[in-house]
């Protein structure tokens, strides 16, 4: 239950400043076989947010440094696809349009049933995933399924594990641009020295150009085009 634990596809971020509450839910959420992330604030919570990838964020809506409705915005903004669930004691039909306007795909109000928590955080993840079996990619996509990449005259190029693993940490969130060490988290928990990300950038052009992931001098790499 910390900051960068897993890649597991039932990743969870939970944002509560409630700490007993928090553990409550990240040892409900890990028995139910998901990796569960927790910040206790808004600036953490937007920090993990931008950084790896989570299936569902639960947010709640009163939180120090950065308040819910605001870290649920600019996760928006930054092009954030993950499920989010506002999870607060607001319950006001307005509170809830706020929410729901801001960028959240549910809303649920305290206190609440836990067996009534773990069916919206599945519904918003098998939603997730239906919605979601590939990416845009240039005028190209990335096929989550099949995990190669299909370019705009139809063909397809494949990739290794590693290759889809940088690829995908990219694409998923096409405008925000990544350090070295970030994308070593990402697609690369296993290794050690972030020399295999420029390595593996180096394979993704020679199989798909140049122009496929971008980089920005003095900080990292972002998603291009095919």
């Amino acid at each position: 239950m910390d900051e960068g634990s897993s890649n597991s596809p039932n990743r969870l971020l939970l944002v509560e400043d409630d700490r007993a509450l928090a553990e409550m839910l990240a040892n409900t959420f890990t028995a139910d076989r998901y990796t569960v992330d927790v910040a206790h604030d808004g600036q953490h919570g937007l920090h993990l947010g931008l950084s790896q990838p989570y299936q569902v964020i639960m947010v709640d809506r009163r939180l120090p440094a950065i308040d819910g409705l605001e870290l649920v915005l600019r996760l928006r903004r930054r092009a954030v696809s993950s499920r989010i669930l506002m999870l607060t004691a607001l319950g006001e039909t307005a509170d809830r349009i706020d929410g729901l306007d801001a960028g959240a795909d549910d809303y649920l109000t305290k206190p609440f049933e836990v067996a009534e928590l773990l069916a919206r955080v599945r519904a918003l993840g098998r939603r997730l995933f239906d919605e979601a079996q590939d990416i845009p990619l240039g005028r190209g996509r990335l096929d989550l399924r099949q995990r190669d990449v299909r370019l705009p005259d139809g063909g397809r190029v494949d990739l290794t594990g590693r290759e889809f693993a940088l690829i995908r940490s990219l694409a998923i969130r096409p405008r925000t641009v990544y350090s070295r060490g970030q994308l070593l988290s990402l697609a690369f928990p296993d290794a050690t020295g972030e020399s295999i990300v420029d390595t593996y950038v180096h394979y993704l052009r020679r199989k798909l150009g140049n122009g496929v992931v971008r980089t920005v001098h003095g900080w990292g790499y972002q998603v291009g085009a095919l």
